[in-house]
């Protein structure tokens, strides 16, 4: 086992000999290949492809809006449902569906393998719908948890299949931008559910409105997927060589779909992604690019992100700040850093961004550690806090976030992706869990200044193993990646 993980540790950044041969013949002998050739200089519209990617981020708007949607209501919550003051009982509507997305994110793989993407997304919309009509229509704790739960395999599922149809109906030359959208649209969500919330005090029962409102665009997912064009990559592994040209063609057009197809032919379409072992992803030989995407998605919860977005109210509180003045300004500090990346995305790549990211989350981890210095005077040391906290989500966002969700799916081969997705989604929400109980814990016994002396170290660890381990997809063809991550047989 051990001698099968050092050889899928040896990243093939070039090609085998074997598959420079058979390309050399394609290009030697084929002269319609070379037409094709030519046609590719210029990239595909982005048009075509914009609106499926859209619908598709409707997925991530509702992940986000159900990640915020019970912060503001939770007192009221728990007045009408005859739990206030029970701690536990509040921590479980929030973090009930955090069980829920682990169940979900866990079959995420086989579900977008089984039914394909398009279907995938309207199966993920449907516990959304019933869970938030539970929550909405519940008069009692057990109800509202077991809508919470159900809405959270929604959340589970929807992340990780986004992430995949993006990237396989998207151009090369404007993948990463594409990839953006799905935080950016996370972000929208969020900032969502904090303003849907806003008259909940003043209006009694407004966080049922609050459920209500997020089957919106639950419905409209599953009935715009409809239009929706299904993956290529998808259909073309099921054999469906002639649906999987028309979808190429309305996502790239007409004149790119023989080059696009011969993309697609350079690999196997024999393996079928049904056969793929757990123990090839874990200790075999696709077992490196699984440990990259596991432990970057490890690195990025264990970096404190969520530590920091659940404790920056009451540092905003403490520089006399309103709490709903704060979430506003953490909000767009997130969506500023997001915007900044989806422009970035395409012309620095990912590999750039994650580097100038996790940087920028250890100085800010710093100036943290610092604010917390009994050294430091009452003003200094707020702004230092105050400061450090909108930097650490602003440079999270513009590539810690982002970019781990887009660049799996590209190191990922079309055998593997949606069942790798899955596993390492699943160490997503392990990892999201396990810091949310722990936090306030480890704060109260090891103190602000180590705990963020803690998360800083960890920055700088994920600044080195990106610096070592990921390598630069930006502007590459899906089946170039592969090709250059193929692993040896």
């Amino acid at each position: 086992m051990l001698g099968r993980q050092r050889e899928a540790f040896s990243m093939y950044k070039r090609l085998s000999s074997r598959d420079h041969s058979a390309l050399v013949d394609v290009e030697e002998n084929s002269a319609p290949v070379q037409n094709i050739m030519d046609v590719e200089t210029t990239n595909p519209s982005w048009r075509l492809s914009f609106p499926h990617v859209i619908v598709a981020t409707i997925s991530s708007f509702l992940f986000g809006y159900h990640l915020g949607v019970v912060n503001e209501p939770l007192e009221s919550i728990s007045i009408d449902l005859g739990f206030n003051g029970n701690t536990l009982a509040e921590g479980l509507v929030v973090s009930t569906c955090l069980g829920g997305a682990l169940v979900g994110s866990l079959f995420s793989g086989w579900i977008a393998d089984g039914i394909g993407r398009r279907r995938a997304f309207q199966l993920c919309a449907l516990p959304m719908i019933i869970g938030a009509s539970t929550s909405a229509t519940t008069k009692s704790l057990a109800g509202m948890l077991i809508g919470r739960f159900l809405v959270g395999t929604g959340m589970g599922l929807g992340p990780p299949v986004a992430a995949l149809y993006v990237t396989e109906v998207s151009p090369a030359s404007v993948r990463g931008t594409y990839g953006s959208f799905i935080q950016i649209a996370t972000c929208l969500g969020l900032m969502g559910s904090l303003f849907i919330g806003i008259p909940v005090k003043e209006i009694s029962g407004w966080w049922r409105i609050c459920f209500w409102v997020s089957t919106i665009p639950a419905g409209l997912l599953a009935f715009a997927m409809m239009f929706c064009a299904e993956s290529p990559h998808w259909l073309y592994k099921q054999g469906r060589t002639a649906e999987a040209e028309a979808e190429f063609e309305r996502l790239l057009g007409g004149s790119h779909v023989k080059y696009a197809m011969l993309e697609l032919s350079k690999l196997d379409r024999g393996d079928d992604g049904d056969n793929v072992k757990l123990s090839e992803l874990l200790y075999g030989r696709h077992f490196r690019v699984v440990f990259i995407g596991s432990t970057l998605f490890a690195l990025q919860q264990l970096s404190g992100i969520n530590a920091v977005f659940y404790f920056s109210s009451s540092v905003f509180k403490s520089a006399g700040v309103p709490s709903d003045l704060a979430n506003a300004f953490i909000g767009v500090a997130n969506l500023l850093g997001s915007i900044l990346a989806m422009l970035m995305m395409d012309k620095l790549g990912r590999k750039v961004l994650l580097l100038w990211s996790f940087l920028g989350m250890t100085i800010s981890m710093v100036l943290q550690v610092a604010a917390a210095n009994t050294y430091v005077s009452g003003s200094g040391s707020l702004y230092l806090s105050v400061g450090g906290m909108l930097m650490f989500v602003f440079t999270f966002a513009i590539g810690a976030g982002p970019v781990p969700g887009l660049l799996l799916p590209e190191i990922f081969s079309s055998r593997i992706r949606a069942k790798a997705m899955a596993i390492c989604m699943s160490v997503h929400w392990v990892i999201n869990f396990f810091v949310g109980l722990l936090f306030l814990r480890l704060l109260e016994q090891l103190g602000p200044q180590l705990l963020y002396s803690i998360f800083a170290s960890v920055c700088m660890m994920a600044v080195v193993f990106v610096k070592k381990h990921v390598m630069e997809t930006k502007g590459k063809s899906l089946q170039e990646i592969e090709i250059a991550l193929l692993p040896q047989e």
